[in-house]
C-alpha cells in the first residue's frame, strides 16, 4: 500500500485535528533526504499558499522530483494562477449556472463556495464542484461566482487550511478521511511491481474494444514485465494519481469521461494510451477527412452536408452520385452510418442524422468484400486483419440484426503478408495523428488502397486481432508502456 504524507506549512495548522504519523511540516518534508527505494508515496500538500517559489510551491515541485504523487501538482498550481487558461475550461460549467439562484435573491451579484476534495456543502452545485476538482485537483478550493445578467465562475483559488472556521474544519476532516480511503483503499498485491497501469473499462459496454479474455491477457502481459495492470471504471477518476499509466479500453469520445480521464492523466505526467490529442483527432470523421486530404493521402471522394442547406446537398449529389454513404462525425462500430440509393432516402436519412450533428459526411460508396484493419503502435505496424462484411449486409456490423449487432467474419494474418501499399498508407495516416495505438481501416480496389478512418481505440479481442501473434500482441503493447514509463522516470518527456 502506498505511504500517505500530509504536509502542512506550520504544525499549528493541524492543531484542530488528532496527531498523525502521516502529517509533517513543510520544512521537515523539504529537508528529508531523497530516498532511493521504490516505495510509492502520495503527498497531500496543505500549505497555506502555492505562490511561485514559495514553500508550498517547493513542496509540490520536490515531491514530483522525488517521484511522489502530489496534490496539487505543479501543473495544477500553475494552471490555477493563469485565469485565461481556466476561463476557457469553465465555459461549459458557466452554462450550468444559468438556472441557479442563491439564497440572497435576485439582488445578489456574487457569492462563493468551498470545495473539499471535490465535495461541497451546496447540493445544487455538487456536480460543478466535482468537475472543477477534476480539472484542478487541489485539496481545498474556493469557487467565486458573479452575476451580470447570468451567473458565471469568476475565480478559482486554493485555500489555506489555517483560514477555516470550526464547521469548515469538520467538513474538511470528513472529506479528507473519505478521500484518502477512496484513493488508497485497494491493498496492493504482495509482489511489488515496478509500475502500475490503470486500465479504464466499462463492464456494461455492449461493444467494448476488448473482450474479457483480451483484458485478462493485458493483465497477464503486464505482470510478466513487472507491471500491475489494474482495471478501473469511470467511478475511479479520483484514483488516477495512484498510477504511472492509463490504458483506455473503453470506446472513447471527446465529450464524455474517457476524454476527461485521458486529459487528467496527461496533466499528471502519466503515460496515456489513448492520449487526449489522439481522441480529439480520431473521434471526429470530418476532422479526419480534412487531415487526410491535407496530407495528400488517398480517401474515398467525400463532401460535407450542412444542416438547412438543401441546395448544397443537391450539388453534392450531382458531384458524387448514388449510392452515397452518410456518416455522423462521431459514430463508432458502424453506428450512425447509412447507405442511401436515391433522393428520398437521402432526405430521410440526412434529416435523422442532422438531429445529432450540424454537419454530416457524404461519401462515395466503395464496394469491397472486406475492409483492411492495420494496427499501428508507435508508428510501427502491429497486426493486420481482414474484416468481412456481415452476411447480407454492406457493412462489417449490422445493427439492424435482431437482438444485437451482428458482424462478419475475419482473417488475421502476419503484417508481412498484407499488401505493402496497404501497410504503408496506414502508417502515413497514423503519422498525421500521433505515436499511440491506432487501428486504420482501409479499402482496396485493385492495387489502390484508400483510408476510411483511423481509430484511436482499436478493437483488440482475444481470438480475433491476436489470432496470429497470440500473447505476443499483448506483450508488445505492454512493452511500449514500459519503455515510455522508464523514459519518464529517467527524466524524458515520452
Amino acid at each position: 500500500m502506498a505511504r500517505l504524507v500530509i504536509v502542512v506549512e506550520k504544525a499549528s495548522d493541524w492543531g484542530s485535528y488528532y496527531p498523525s504519523v502521516d502529517v509533517m511540516s513543510a520544512m521537515d518534508y523539504l529537508r528529508q533526504p531523497v530516498a532511493a527505494d521504490d516505495e510509492r508515496t502520495h503527498v497531500i500538500n496543505l500549505c497555506r499558499s502555492y505562490k511561485y517559489l514559495g514553500t508550498g510551491y517547493y513542496v509540490s515541485l520536490l515531491a514530483e522530483a522525488r517521484g511522489h504523487k502530489v496534490m496539487p501538482s505543479v501543473r495544477t498550481v500553475n494552471d490555477l494562477r493563469r485565469r485565461s487558461l481556466y476561463g476557457l475550461d469553465m465555459v461549459d460549467l458557466n452554462q450550468k449556472l444559468t438556472h441557479f439562484l442563491p439564497a440572497g435573491g435576485r439582488d445578489t451579484t456574487d457569492f462563493g463556495i468551498l470545495v473539499y476534495f471535490g465535495e461541497t456543502a451546496y447540493p445544487t452545485l455538487q456536480d460543478l464542484a466535482r468537475q472543477v476538482f477534476e480539472m484542478f485537483p487541489c485539496p481545498l478550493l474556493r469557487i467565486e461566482f458573479e452575476r451580470d445578467r447570468v451567473w458565471q465562475v469568476s475565480s478559482i483559488k486554493p485555500v489555506g487550511l489555517h483560514t477555516l472556521d470550526d464547521a469548515q474544519e469538520d467538513a474538511f476532516a470528513q472529506e479528507l478521511d473519505r478521500f484518502s480511503r477512496k484513493l488508497w483503499r485497494k491493498p496492493r498485491a504482495r509482489k511489488l511491481y515496478r509500475y502500475d497501469i490503470a486500465m479504464l473499462v466499462d463492464p456494461k459496454e455492449a461493444m467494448p474494444p476488448s473482450n474479457k479474455r483480451a483484458l485478462k491477457s493485458f493483465v497477464a502481459a503486464g505482470r510478466e514485465l513487472g507491471i500491475e495492470v489494474d482495471p478501473i471504471d469511470k467511478n475511479d477518476y479520483q484514483r488516477l494519481a495512484e498510477y504511472d499509466g492509463l490504458f483506455i479500453r473503453e470506446t472513447t469520445a471527446s465529450d464524455n469521461h474517457t476524454y476527461r480521464f485521458a486529459h487528467r492523466a496527461e496533466r499528471e505526467g502519466m503515460v496515456v494510451i489513448d492520449d487526449p490529442t489522439s481522441i480529439l483527432r480520431c473521434t471526429n470523421k470530418i476532422f479526419l477527412k480534412d487531415l487526410m486530404v491535407s496530407r495528400k493521402l488517398a480517401v474515398p471522394r467525400t463532401e460535407i452536408l450542412y444542416r438547412d442547406d438543401a441546395k448544397g446537398t443537391h450539388e453534392v449529389v450531382e458531384r458524387l452520385g448514388f449510392p452515397l454513404v452518410l456518416k455522423i462525425p462521431d459514430g463508432s462500430f458502424s453506428r450512425g452510418v447509412v447507405k442511401v440509393e436515391n433522393e428520398q432516402a437521402l432526405a430521410e436519412a440526412a434529416g435523422r442524422l442532422f438531429q445529432h450533428s450540424a454537419l454530416v459526411l457524404a461519401q462515395e460508396y466503395v464496394y469491397t468484400e472486406f475492409d483492411w484493419r492495420i494496427g499501428v503502435l508507435n508508428r510501427e505496424p502491429l497486426y493486420a486483419c481482414k474484416y468481412f462484411m456481415s452476411r447480407g449486409h454492406w457493412q462489417i456490423y449490422n445493427h439492424g440484426a435482431k437482438g444485437t449487432a451482428r458482424s462478419g467474419g475475419f482473417e488475421t494474418i502476419a503484417v508481412a503478408d498484407a499488401p505493402s501499399e496497404v501497410v504503408k498508407l496506414a502508417l502515413k495516416a497514423t503519422h498525421a495523428i500521433g505515436n499511440g495505438l491506432y487501428g486504420v481501416d482501409l479499402k482496396q480496389v485493385g492495387s489502390k488502397p484508400v483510408v476510411i478512418e483511423v481509430n484511436d481505440n482499436p478493437s483488440i479481442d482475444a481470438g480475433v486481432e491476436d489470432a496470429h501473434l497470440g500473447d505476443e500482441l499483448y506483450l508488445r503493447i505492454m512493452r511500449e508502456f514500459l519503455r515510455r514509463m522508464e523514459h519518464k522516470r529517467q527524466g524524458g518527456s515520452r
